[in-house]
């Protein structure tokens, strides 16, 4: 199944790289955000990607052309060094087409310029390229299946700093509320479409807001509630934070490292069309 990710924004909220890098390509660990996003999905067996790339596309470009399995593989090396044996790999076996989907496009744009690409798909996968999780992708995906609906995303508790206020027209405090319990969910930025997904899209439309409400009058979209491990990278906090947890040897999106990790996964029962 293929997979589009979403791979051109600009990423201002992390000013320290953006100058020289896009978002996707900012490390966590020995390897860009994007490689954990694309190796979550060769897990569950989808290693046919699509990227929308954009802003900085070819310093995306160069990574993937100069990879070497070596920097971040174990292997042995014999022969005075020149022989080089890999006891591991990590994308021998990908196919990853590169588009330039512009610099200032959004995410519907994006994914309406790279439509040759998947429209003879029955299914097709997409993301954003800057947020992992360790959610069950192959439940979902079967789920959708049986649905037989145009779309689907992953929704999740907000991860914000602070927290929500409600008041009265005086000014009086009525109820402060911790994000996570507020009983609010947003969209997670894995997606499942059918094709029929370009008939919903106009020139100029932002993914999630005309489309996304067409689809919702039609009855046409699902969300799958998550309350599983999610995070994004938006801001420097939230790359140190994952940080820390990849040093810590506790990376719950690192699905492909940890045999046990299917036991974590937790979907919401509230599951179902969106209203």
């Amino acid at each position: 199944m293929k997979v589009v990710l979403f791979c051109g924004g600009l990423g201002l909220r992390l000013r320290e790289h953006a100058e020289s890098l896009p978002k996707p390509m900012v490390s966590v660990g020995y390897r860009p955000i994007l490689w954990h996003v694309m190796k979550y999905y060769a897990h569950h067996g989808h290693k046919d990607f699509v990227l929308c790339l954009g802003y900085k596309a070819d310093a995306i470009k160069r990574y993937f052309l100069n990879y070497d399995e070596a920097h971040s593989n174990d292997f042995v090396l014999t022969d005075g060094g020149r022989s080089l044996e890999l006891l591991s790999s990590d994308i021998d076996d990908w196919r990853i087409t590169f588009v330039d989907t512009g610099l200032h496009a959004n995410i519907g744009q994006r994914l309406l310029a790279v439509r040759g690409q998947v429209q003879d798909e029955e299914l097709f996968l997409a993301s954003y390229s800057d947020c992992v999780t360790d959610a069950p992708l192959p439940r979902l995906v079967e789920d959708f299946q049986q649905r037989g609906k145009v779309g689907a995303f992953l929704s999740v508790r907000p991860v914000v700093p602070g927290h929500f206020i409600s008041q009265r027209e005086n000014g009086l405090v009525s109820s402060i509320t911790n994000p996570k319990d507020s009983g609010l969910w947003v969209n997670g930025g894995y997606f499942i479409f059918r094709p029929e997904i370009f008939d919903h899209i106009e020139d100029g439309d932002e993914l999630v807001i005309e489309p996304f409400q067409r689809l919702i009058a039609k009855r046409q979209l699902i969300t799958y509630p998550y309350e599983g491990f999610w995070a994004p990278m938006d801001t420097l906090g939230d790359r140190q934070e994952l940080e820390s947890l990849f040093e810590r040897g506790r990376a719950p999106w690192a699905v492909w490292a940890d045999p046990e990790g299917t036991e974590r996964f937790v979907l919401s029962s509230r599951g179902g069309a969106a209203p």
